[in-house]
């Protein structure tokens, strides 16, 4: 694993321009499983949370960044493998269940596993309803959940801009939540949507973010049509 070497030569370049500031280290265990569940507002929250986390954390990244062809497709898969990032099909449902089985490995062995509930990047700032995987994991290895807030990322890095700018940020982790360990077989659908709410919340009370009880994937999709109507609008109005 290069994870360290990347935080620990990478960060001094990263740190002169992001400035992070870390709140709550004391909130993470010394030693032991436990997931870090944070807000996602931007690519280089996932440099962030290395960047201030005394302790190795392990991700999950798309898929696609394991798929590319070629040179340039093997450096990708290499860079991702080699800081602790495993791929994951997020069109959900039985393709997701590897990469969860691959996490709760994680978590068993003494690691850290780190998550960003809300699924994908925030499409305006605020923060979306959260996934349950996260809550499923706690509940089916016993282990605690550190809710994390990211501040100031998106300002830094804009949606659309490859390079991040110069600015502060903050990283807030909040106060544990233990979790029984519980049976796959116990474990309901109301276990795992109250105690995502209670993750969201505290995220959300550190941040300061508007809540939005909607995915950000259906808002996203939303946005999304919404803008290529108008640019078709925009399109039939000029060939007039």
């Amino acid at each position: 694993m290069l994870y360290w070497f990347f935080v620990k030569t990478l960060g001094p370049i990263a740190r002169h321009r992001m400035h992070p500031t870390a709140v709550g280290l004391e909130n993470i265990p010394r030693q032991g499983g436990g997931i870090i569940a944070a807000n996602h507002l931007a690519v280089i929250d996932d440099a962030l949370l290395p960047l201030t986390c005394p302790r190795m954390i392990h991700f999950m990244g798309k898929a696609e960044y394991f798929e590319g062809k070629g040179l340039k497709g093997k450096f990708k898969k290499w860079w991702f493998t080699s800081v602790g990032v495993f791929p994951v099909d997020r069109s959900g449902g039985s393709k997701s269940l590897g990469a969860l089985e691959h996490a709760r490995e994680i978590i068993e062995s003494g690691e850290l596993f780190g998550i960003h509930v809300e699924g994908t990047r925030s499409p305006d700032g605020r923060l979306y309803k959260g996934h349950t995987g996260a809550a499923r994991l706690a509940l089916e290895t016993g282990c605690p959940i550190i809710p994390t807030a990211i501040i100031g990322s998106r300002e830094i890095q804009k949606p659309g801009q490859i390079i991040p700018g110069k600015g502060k940020s903050t990283v807030i982790y909040g106060t544990p939540i233990d979790v029984p360990k519980t049976t796959s077989d116990q474990v309901t659908h109301e276990m795992l949507r109250e105690l995502t709410d209670r993750v969201v919340k505290q995220i959300q009370q550190m941040s300061g973010q508007e809540y939005v009880p909607e995915y950000a994937q259906v808002v996203k999709k939303q946005m999304q049509e919404e803008q290529q109507t108008l640019d078709a609008a925009r399109a039939e109005e000029q060939t007039r």
